[in-house]
């Protein structure tokens, strides 16, 4: 059989000390898998990362079989478009993979440019499918199913049987994941519960962390700043809190989720986006509505003085996460590839 060869076109920025993105994860997997993978771009500025994106796709035009561009909804959106339209006119099959929680009103926004992006693609991959029912709502039926994935047996799933007030945080300091929720959420906490405990876990994206600490300074709680940590270092740091806070205004299906997941850690979550296309309320998660610092407390309260609770969402977070595994998810990307 012929070796399949891909280019991957995204973010690749984790040496400039930004969270790895698909391109760095799912790119390795696939090649691990034997498949060929070049990718871009690692460059730290926008221009040049476009440049080398474009100047990587010409070169490399008799020498792939598909281009798998990671597709997000703001900034990033402009090299998904340019790069769709150059596998356009180079006459090679490109894949939208979609990422962007914001992406729905992109499509509101900018419907002639996105009709060009999407409606050419070879396939767009949806990994939630809140943004498949999303995309089909407004006529684009070239769309797959293809989840975020994790490598399940890389985490190690602590079975809690009590939970403590101790909180994690980890994501990106940005407005769009609102991380001033999780301080203000924590402060009434600290109020019932004086030992509780704070981890913020990411790096600054957009001046989001400085105000993180001006209003934890404000409202007179210590929060446990980390920056960015690797992986394994959060997944070690993962076991000595026992509940996991996701605060976004917009997402689709965010992986720290998963691994928290994986790692037995009960979410509580606010209810936007395509997350309630992945958890199910008081099954596997607690979903409270968008910026309600209240319910969110309520729901951390609940777990801890109800530690039944806790442990039935931690175990069937655990099930869900278990059909999100690399081993069953490589077989869609193998399909959809072959």
């Amino acid at each position: 059989m012929k070796k399949i060869k891909l280019l991957y076109i995204g973010n690749k920025l984790s040496k400039h000390g930004v969270n790895k993105t698909t391109v760095e994860t799912l790119g390795k997997s696939l090649e691990e898998e034997g498949y060929t993978v070049f990718s871009a771009s690692d460059k730290k500025k926008f221009f040049f990362r476009l440049l080398d994106m474009i100047l990587t796709t010409v070169t490399l035009t008799k020498k792939v079989d598909y281009v798998l561009i990671d597709t997000y909804s703001t900034k990033a959106f402009w090299y998904a478009f340019a790069i769709s339209q150059l596998a356009r006119i180079l006459k090679l099959k490109y894949i939208p993979i979609l990422h962007g929680g914001n992406l729905p009103k992109r499509l509101q926004k900018s419907p002639r440019i996105c009709r060009l992006l999407f409606k050419n693609a070879f396939v767009n991959v949806a990994p939630s499918n809140y943004l498949k029912s999303v995309f089909e709502t407004e006529g684009f039926n070239n769309v797959k199913h293809i989840s975020n994935t994790i490598h399940v047996n890389d985490y190690s799933f602590k079975e809690r049987k009590e939970f403590q007030p101790r909180l994690l945080w980890v994501r990106a300091f940005a407005s769009i994941y609102n991380p001033v929720m999780a301080i203000e959420v924590f402060c009434k906490l600290q109020k019932k519960y004086p030992n509780s405990v704070l981890t913020m876990v990411g790096p600054d994206k957009d001046g989001s962390l400085a105000y993180a600490q001006k209003r934890a300074s404000e409202l007179g709680v210590t929060v446990n700043f980390t920056g960015q940590l690797n992986k394994e270092v959060w997944w070690q740091l993962a076991a000595n809190h026992d509940v996991f806070m996701n605060t976004t205004h917009f997402d689709n299906t965010p992986v720290s989720v998963l691994e928290a997941m994986a790692l037995g850690l009960p979410i509580v979550s606010t209810n936007v986006g395509g997350l309630p296309f992945l958890l199910k309320n008081n099954e596997n998660a607690l979903l409270v509505n968008d910026r309600a610092v209240l319910e969110m407390y309520e729901a951390i309260d609940a777990i801890i003085s109800n530690p039944i609770k806790g442990i039935t969402l931690t175990f069937n977070a655990r099930k869900l996460v278990e059909s999100m595994d690399w081993d069953v998810v490589k077989e869609k990307w193998k399909a959809l590839l072959h």
